[in-house]
């Protein structure tokens, strides 16, 4: 099922499935800015990504010495949530652990989502609660595909990135045997006047991480160099930004921890920036997209 949120500039559908985006229509401009998840690219909109960021190392990681199976950015995007409130300005998602959940990741919780509509904002809201005995540790993240072009008559070359308030910036890359973070390969991204063009040859290696809170706004700029779309994560330590090599869409990805680096055997409870919840505590975060 769909849940629609409206006012008077924006259209937003989110899916029991997963919890996910799945639209922002721009209703004075006409037009759908989320990534309609064609499957010949790719077959997302904006996938919450929980109880892992990426993938582990090898597709497996250790917990208090047991040995766990996973998967590349968890099992929530593939969940039927159940929602557990809905208004024209709201809705809220919830699921809980469950005995195939526990199978590959041995923890109680219940994960909230909701979704808040507010003039041409949307933000995106996340509440982790520990339900297990012990300590729980996880990494969360968005994973939101923008329409690029958006406009008749123009190319995906036209369109550029900007960051709010940098003059460069560092990001690692993906090892391509493993899709974990190449540690210690860090490159530069030069940036004119906070912005980089979205050159078709940016994502061939897969995606840009960006770590150590070097963003905490990006955005979309259209041909003329007005803003089309921008994102804000004000604290999240970590950034993504991906595309599928000339496919007609740009992911901004606001995480609170990552992917491993490659070769990283340590357990999960050791690894650096992963999120420890002690019992019955909540970890909150949320993320904000506006639409110009």
């Amino acid at each position: 099922m769909i849940h629609t949120l409206e006012n008077e500039f924006l259209r937003v559908g989110v899916a029991d499935a997963g919890a996910e985006l799945v639209s922002i229509y721009d209703k004075k401009k006409e037009r759908e800015v989320i990534w309609q998840a064609d499957p010949a690219y790719w077959k997302r909109h904006a996938p919450v990504l929980f109880p892992n960021v990426g993938r582990h190392y090898l597709d497996r990681y250790t917990v208090e010495g047991k040995e766990y199976p996973s998967k590349q950015h968890g099992f929530a995007r593939d969940t039927e949530f159940a929602c557990i409130e809905s208004s024209p300005l709201l809705v809220t998602h919830e699921m809980h652990s469950s005995e195939a959940t526990r199978a590959v990741y041995p923890f109680d919780f219940t994960l909230q989502i909701t979704h808040i509509l507010s003039g041409q904002e949307v933000r995106i809201c996340w509440k982790v609660l520990n339900r297990s005995s012990s300590s729980m540790y996880f990494t969360i993240g968005g994973h939101p595909a923008f329409r690029v072009p958006v406009l008749p008559d123009t190319a995906y070359e036209d369109y550029s990135l900007i960051f709010e308030g940098q003059d460069s910036l560092v990001y690692s890359l993906l090892d391509p045997a493993s899709g974990t973070v190449e540690e210690g390969a860090v490159r530069e991204l030069s940036l004119s006047c906070r912005t980089c063009p979205l050159d078709s040859h940016l994502f061939d290696h897969d995606a840009l991480v960006f770590d150590n809170s070097q963003i905490s706004c990006a955005g979309i700029l259209l041909p003329d160099g007005s803003p089309y779309v921008e994102l804000r994560c004000e604290g999240f330590p970590n950034f993504g930004v991906w595309s599928v090599p000339g496919a007609p869409f740009v992911c901004l990805e606001p995480w609170m921890g990552r992917c491993d680096n490659c070769g990283y055997t340590g357990s999960l409870e050791e690894k650096p920036g992963i999120n420890t919840l002690k019992p019955a505590e909540t970890f909150e975060a949320s993320y904000l997209i506006r639409i110009f």
